[in-house]
């Protein structure tokens, strides 16, 4: 008989007690979460983090006191299991770029439907990559090399870049190696190569499935 499955742990991290609250109200309808700790600063949620580690964290990036950049790089350097989403109203790709780069795993707009947010816990969950449809659309931009000269994302091969556009197209691992005549396997390991390459690492707190796959819905 298969283990019953463990119940995640999240932290919330924003400014605005209307957002924690929203969070709070989502994350109390999916029994495989549990929220351990919401906080309105960056700084509580480094020191709410240490003292009770969390598998999530839902990370704002302006705060007063510690932005979300800083304080994912300082929990996950403390935590490297965790995943870190974020919900934020910022949506340029300078903070798209801090915010992955610090080790974030999602990225989504405060205009996310309750239905987003919850898609988004469970697919960073399974160690999927999340962006938002906002933020998809900066992906694709990079991609179609629209900078004369440029080639979007060099260190990737021609073959990863065909698979990161059908990603950020919204297209899953089992579409994806439908639509390029190769076997799921093949695209999940096209997949974590694009993760090591952009610098993400492959983090899953829990859920065993779907796990290397984006959702850039």
């Amino acid at each position: 008989m298969a283990a019953p499955a463990r119940v995640l742990k999240v932290l919330v991290a924003d400014d605005h007690p209307i957002v924690r609250e929203g969070l709070r109200a989502i994350i109390e309808t999916m029994s495989e979460f549990t929220l351990v700790a919401s906080v309105p600063g960056g700084l509580e949620a480094v020191r709410a983090a240490a003292a009770n580690p969390p598998d999530i964290v839902v990370m704002d990036l302006q705060m007063a006191d510690l932005d979300g950049v800083q304080a994912t790089r300082q929990i996950l350097a403390g935590n490297p299991r965790a995943v870190v989403l974020v919900l934020t109203m910022y949506e340029d790709d300078d903070m798209l770029a801090a915010a992955l780069e610090a080790g974030a795993r999602g990225y989504l707009l405060k205009g996310a439907s309750h239905g987003d947010i919850s898609r988004a816990l469970r697919s960073v969950a399974a160690g999927e990559v999340v962006f938002g449809s906002g933020i998809a659309d900066h992906v694709l931009a990079r991609l179609s090399g629209q900078a004369a000269g440029t080639t979007p994302f060099p260190q990737l091969s021609e073959r990863e870049r065909e698979v990161l556009t059908l990603l950020a197209q919204g297209l899953g691992t089992q579409n994806i190696a439908m639509r390029l005549y190769l076997s799921p396997k093949t695209i999940r390991n096209h997949v974590a190569n694009i993760l090591a390459k952009l610098g993400l690492p492959d983090r899953s707190p829990g859920f065993p499935s779907n796990r290397g796959h984006f959702d850039l819905s």
